[in-house]
């Protein structure tokens, strides 16, 4: 997949359905440049930029929207963007790095196909000390890989119950945001060489996360957009994860 006409648009159309759940869409733009060719050197801190650039479109939109609970998400990420910065300094293997992107595609996959569940009421807050705890390895797992961990945490504050499910959105877009930016922090301490087709692909994100996330802000996504992405990711994943 070489064509960067295609590129930049399945990259704004990526951004465009994880935003509407809260998303920015690292694992499926790691998805894309890996199977492009990309080394995990390039890709990783590429991924996290275009992660910033839906994060902070989506993180905005939700918190105006009224959807963020930041005593839901401090816990997490007191101990989540340090553990990112430290995360995005580690190297990795090629064939490790493809085999870790794989398996959070089909987390991803999973978390897509799901139907969104009714709003209900939450408490909005997690316990401080298992939140520190997971946002810690949630962190370093996250600048390991080049995402921003909001596919993980995601699910987890639904199935615990902490939380509904747009006060989820709204907590894991910031999770993003911050992740992001230390996991990229870290990686640029290895000063990259970043593609030339960048900020055309940042633009395409940054559509498709103006879109999403408004969409998302105030509407349930389209199940049948979702559950064709998650189609994708987990074949795209299947292909990774087995080298």
């Amino acid at each position: 997949m070489t064509d960067p006409v295609l590129m930049t648009v399945l990259l704004g159309v990526i951004a465009l359905i994880y935003s509407t759940v809260g998303h920015a869409g690292a694992s499926s733009y790691l998805a894309l440049l890996a199977l492009s060719g990309m080394l995990p050197e390039q890709a990783r801190p590429t991924a996290l930029v275009l992660n910033l650039v839906v994060a902070v479109i989506t993180t905005t939109r939700f918190a105006v929207a009224g959807h963020l609970r930041w005593q839901l998400l401090w816990p997490f990420a007191l101990t989540a963007v340090p553990m990112a910065f430290v995360g995005g300094l580690v190297p990795v293997p090629h064939w490790l790095w493809k085999a870790m992107v794989g398996g959070c595609l089909l987390v991803a996959a999973w978390r897509l196909w799901l139907p969104a569940p009714a709003e209900r009421v939450a408490p909005e807050k997690a316990p401080i000390m298992p939140a520190l705890a997971i946002g810690a390895g949630l962190g370093f797992l996250s600048g390991l890989i080049g995402v921003g961990g909001g596919i993980f945490l995601s699910p987890l504050l639904l199935l615990s119950g902490w939380a509904s499910p747009r006060t989820t959105a709204a907590a894991s877009a910031a999770f993003i945001l911050l992740n992001s930016a230390a996991g990229l922090a870290g990686r640029l301490t290895a000063l990259p060489v970043l593609p030339p087709a960048l900020p055309w692909w940042a633009l395409a994100v940054l559509i498709g996360g103006w879109v999403g996330s408004r969409i998302g802000a105030a509407t349930v996504s389209p199940l049948v957009l979702r559950r064709l992405l998650a189609a994708v990711l987990a074949l795209a994943g299947t292909k990774l994860a087995l080298g």
